[in-house]
């Protein structure tokens, strides 16, 4: 076996392994390579002193935690998933489907991915044509609302065919509303290579959610489905939204068709702007709820209005050539908004705990045991956790076992 699929098995194991965004399990792959670094979060290989100070420097660099409890604590939280990994199970399942599994340094890595820095995805799974993804100059991000109001169904669909019959690939997220008529617009008007992305919290074995499974097979027969996490990995919340920072840092520009208040198309936005990337916002009613999160975009300052599908190719062509717009690379400022929203109670959760809290069922209950499997969590956390989230009302306590509470 070739280094390259060796690092390929390797990263297989480690994207089961680790949840998207696990900082100090990237800075390990950084330093150590994805090989050595699959040995030792499984306990097969010892670490010294000078990397765990390399791992601690890389997190520093990285944006990642300032202080860490050093890999120990790491190792622990791993554990639970070592018994579950087959990485040669997961790619064969993948190759069933007719898709591939790629990693840095193959000709299909799309590029601009390194902008996210530490954030890079292991891997990407992929589903659709074998070709290249477009650079970010050539790929605009439509997102927004699930529950779309005809408005924003309207002004999608159009943005998507427009910008498809341009040339330009379309990377939406997969969902219900704003997404799916993102992905169908450009179905109908592509002439590039590829008219369209969709970008799953999930694995792409299973296409979710099922009410768009027709649509999402069309986008993997004329575009591409890609995902970080293997097949069979469920789309959790937390899941949702680490892979927004994929939808963001694949295109030049995110447009933010429809959103309310409190969006996830706000947070895609947000990791847009944090990598210098462009945010562009529709405006609407300003009786309609669907629009108050890009008014308050708008409001904050950290989006373009854009009115057609010119303005959005303008402000692509601003930076297609150049790669990421100037801008501020610090990261976005938390913006608190309308007080009257209140805040939600999920807002102040780490996330560890919003991990957790995806892995509690809403119904059965589940034991310590079982959550740190499910989590990815160790079990000094998982209590700790459960603790936090108990005291929130986010989580409740049957004979010992764990389930979601009333708030949640």
């Amino acid at each position: 076996m070739s280094a390259q699929e060796k690092d390929r098995v390797a990263r297989a194991a480690l994207s089961r392994l680790m949840e998207p965004q696990d900082s100090v399990g990237l800075a390990l792959v950084q330093v150590a390579g994805a090989v050595d670094a699959l040995g030792i979060a499984t306990g097969e290989l010892g670490i010294g002193p000078a990397m765990e100070q390399e791992i601690s420097a890389a997190l520093r660099d990285g944006g990642g935690p300032a202080t860490w409890a050093g890999l120990q604590d790491s190792l622990r939280r791993w554990a639970p998933r070592v018994a579950d990994l087959a990485p040669d199970r997961d790619l064969e399942t993948l190759r069933r489907l007719g898709g591939r599994l790629i990693i840095p340094g193959d000709d299909l890595w799309p590029g601009q991915l390194a902008d996210l820095g530490l954030q890079e995805p292991l891997c990407l799974w992929w589903r659709g044509l074998e070709q290249e993804l477009p650079s970010a100059g050539r790929a605009i991000a439509l997102v927004g609302s699930r529950d779309s109001t005809s408005y924003g169904a309207s002004v999608t669909g159009d943005f998507a065919f427009g910008l498809a019959q341009r040339g330009f690939s379309v990377v939406s997220g997969g969902a219900y509303g704003i997404d799916a008529h993102a992905h169908r617009g450009a179905l109908n008007g592509g002439v590039a290579g590829l008219p369209t992305i969709a970008v799953m919290a999930g694995g792409v074995d299973r296409f979710y959610p099922s009410g768009n499974e027709d649509l999402l097979r069309a986008v993997a027969a004329q575009g591409a489905v890609i995902s970080e996490v293997p097949p069979g990995s469920a789309p959790t919340r937390y899941r949702f939204l680490q892979r927004n920072r994929l939808i963001a840092a694949l295109a030049s520009v995110t447009v933010v068709v429809e959103a309310r208040w409190r969006s996830g198309a706000l947070n895609t936005a947000h990791h847009a702007e944090s990598i210098g990337r462009v945010v562009a916002a529709v405006p609407g009613s300003i009786h309609s709820a669907n629009s108050a999160g890009c008014h308050r975009l708008f409001r904050d300052g950290g989006a373009v209005c854009v009115t057609d599908v010119g303005e959005i190719a303008e402000l692509a062509g601003a930076i297609g050539e150049f790669g990421s717009q100037d801008g501020d690379h610090n990261g976005n400022k938390e913006r608190n908004g309308n007080k009257k929203q209140g805040a939600a109670v999920h807002d102040g959760l780490s996330l560890e705990d919003l991990i957790l809290l995806d892995a509690l069922p809403l119904r059965s209950t589940s034991s310590v045991e079982k959550l740190t499997v499910v989590a990815g969590l160790g079990p000094e956390a998982v209590r700790a956790g459960l603790g936090r989230l108990g005291l929130l009302g986010l989580a409740v306590s049957e004979r010992g076992a764990w389930k979601r509470g009333k708030n949640a």
